[in-house]
């Protein structure tokens, strides 16, 4: 008989199942998913980038693709947190029974913090991820993660208004990741999620114009997923907090050495839109990957890379 692998993790006080989480934007609210799967068998997953009010997002196109990945510039379209509440988080509950990422966008500190204090009094979320990252929108998200005094700032603010652990997801288009995410812990985040989308373009050489709407957009995927390692590397040495860590993951071997570099957990993105069962099959190999690579309990792996 082989040894059990013990998959579940803790991410501040919240258990786990697994560290397999699929990221804001790339799973909706589920109801997609669970047509290939039992979506219930997730570590946990972020669901759609949620506004204080209702957006249909930017001006098509929307997406484009390139070697190695995809680019994308949805604009943050959902409902607004009041549908949120009312209707998703209902519809979600008669499928996914495991502890909720809420993932929470907004356009000033008020809106942020508005969101924070409404989707805290839903029992069905276990942590808040603030996106202050999206490089999608004018004004609002990557505005705020692009500043060490602007991200403490609507950190702070959030935490005040949070009775949820709060996990700031940063921007890799900054010179110095290290500085946002010492100055979020020091505002009192209990957590981080990196990376989110590097900003990129691609071009119609027979139209001469960009090919998005909005000209540039989040580029994701498998070319993104050393970038990522090395910010998770660099960020685990830099705060004491746990780790979300995503960037390009699409493998059981991507999960390992992802939480070797640091993260406590993982998020799957574009991968996602690629394979809608990637997950499920992440999280099925992972204990194979476990047995080849000796690995009992998957928490022990976490920073194991650093010296």
């Amino acid at each position: 008989m082989g040894v059990s692998r013990d998959l579940s993790v803790v991410l501040s006080g919240v258990a786990l199942q697994n560290p397999v989480i699929p990221a804001s934007g790339c799973f909706g609210f589920g109801q997609e998913f669970r047509q290939f799967y039992d979506i219930d068998m997730l570590g946990s997953f972020s669901f759609k980038g949620t506004t204080l009010h209702p957006r249909f997002g930017n001006q098509q196109p929307r997406v484009a693709e390139c070697e190695a990945g995809m680019l994308n510039s949805v604009g943050l379209q959902n409902p607004g947190i009041d549908k949120v509440i009312s209707e998703e988080l209902p519809r979600l509950r008669q499928c996914f029974r495991q502890p909720l990422i809420a993932n929470i966008s907004g356009f000033s500190v008020d809106e942020y913090v508005a969101c924070c204090a409404k989707i805290s009094e839903c029992d069905q979320v276990g942590l808040i991820e603030l996106n202050i990252s999206c490089p999608n929108v004018h004004g609002g998200g990557m505005a705020f993660g692009a500043n060490a005094a602007c991200a403490a700032r609507v950190t702070e603010a959030c935490k005040r208004a949070s009775a949820k652990p709060l996990y700031v997801k940063l921007s890799p288009n900054v010179a110095d990741i290290t500085e946002i995410a010492r100055a979020c812990e020091a505002a009192g985040a209990d957590g981080l999620s990196l990376i989110n989308t590097l900003l990129g373009m691609r071009i119609d050489l027979g139209t001469r114009r960009p090919v998005l709407g909005n000209q540039m957009g989040g580029f994701s995927g498998p070319a993104v997923f050393p970038v990522a390692l090395r910010m998770v590397w660099q960020v685990y040495e830099a705060v004491t907090i746990p780790i979300i860590g995503m960037g390009g993951i699409a493998t059981a071997r991507d999960v390992i050495e992802m939480m070797m570099a640091g993260a406590s957990a993982i998020e799957v993105g574009a991968a996602n839109l690629v394979n809608p069962c990637v997950c499920k099959e992440i999280i099925e190999d992972l204990p194979r990957v476990m047995d080849e690579l000796s690995i009992v309990n998957i928490r022990e792996i976490v920073g194991a890379a650093h010296g």
